[in-house]
């Protein structure tokens, strides 16, 4: 409890210019005595508290301490707080708590946050994969884990962690793949058996490329596609095909016009039109329209001969 109550009256300290003992005693509903300790034990931390005499006296910490509020604007202090609440919550860092804390001592006590962010907090077991690979790549430790790649196969990577990268919201490792003596980035989500091995690397890695390889063949040539969602489909459609070219028909449906870039996402869209039943419908090409009808086919049979 008096560690809890010290910290507390740091940041209190921070916060405020000058706070009295008998206010720090109220607030905290001990003596005033019990207060002139707590502050002893703050300056014999290294924390820099300084007495003021007079009516207005009492307890403040230096100036050249605390975080120079002319650095960041107000919303400068609000994004990067939320930003690093997130990432606290994924990665169970006090060192960003931390941060946080200090953020806090030059936001301006009645701003009220403007911007929420999770960033999948509520994802333990993806989460501890996270944490796993973030320690590992601090310690420079090697890693094995079994791997789904794009042809849909198990295969078991020994890799060498570089670093951590979040994008199309989803988390990423770029790393030195010592299966294939090249770099590789996988995706988290298809990683299991994550090991963290007693082995260190002292290989000198070259930094995460600034465009990850899913980005490189973005731009690449396509395959125009076309797809049609009745009313009743809306919202997940929207919520699928968002940085796709979309457009509303008088009778309520939606015309969705995106580009596919490889083998691999087409499998995937295929999959995706299936789920939505019979609220969807390619419209072109007529070759991926067979594709799917041969997979719906397929599929009727299996449970005909069930």
């Amino acid at each position: 409890m008096k560690l809890e109550r010290l910290i507390s009256i740091v940041y209190m300290l921070l916060n405020n210019e000058v706070v009295s003992a008998s206010e720090l005693a109220e607030k905290y509903e001990v003596s005033p005595r019990t207060i002139y300790r707590d502050i002893d034990a703050i300056c014999a931390a290294g924390i820099p508290v300084v007495s003021y005499q007079g009516a207005n006296g009492g307890y403040g910490i230096i100036e050249s301490y605390k975080m120079d509020r002319s650095l960041l604007g107000s919303f400068d202090v609000a994004s990067l707080i939320t930003v690093l609440h997130s990432m606290s919550s994924i990665f169970d860092d006090e060192r960003a708590m931390e941060t946080v804390r200090r953020l806090q001592t030059i936001q301006k006590n009645d701003q009220l946050p403007h911007l929420s962010m999770d960033m999948g907090s509520h994802r333990v077991t993806y989460n501890e994969s996270l944490r796993k690979l973030r320690d590992a790549i601090t310690a420079k430790q090697v890693v094995r884990f079994d791997y789904i790649n794009g042809k849909n196969e198990r295969v078991a990577r020994s890799v060498e962690p570089v670093s951590l990268r979040y994008q199309h919201d989803a988390w990423y490792l770029f790393s030195y793949c010592r299966t294939r003596g090249d770099y590789r980035e996988f995706k988290i989500s298809r990683m299991t058996d994550l090991l963290l091995q007693p082995e260190r690397y002292e290989r000198r890695h070259e930094a995460s490329p600034q465009r990850s390889a899913f980005e490189q063949y973005r731009w690449n040539d396509h395959k125009e596609v076309v797809l049609q969602f009745s009313s009743e489909a809306l919202a997940r459609a929207m919520d699928l095909f968002y940085e796709s070219d979309r457009s509303f028909n008088p009778d309520g449906s939606l015309t969705v016009t995106l580009k596919l870039d490889n083998a691999a996402s087409e499998q995937w869209l295929l999959g995706v039109m299936m789920s939505f039943g019979d609220e969807a419908e390619i419209v072109a090409p007529i070759e991926l329209r067979q594709a799917l009808r041969r997979k719906l086919e397929k599929m009727l049979q299996r449970y005909r001969e069930a």
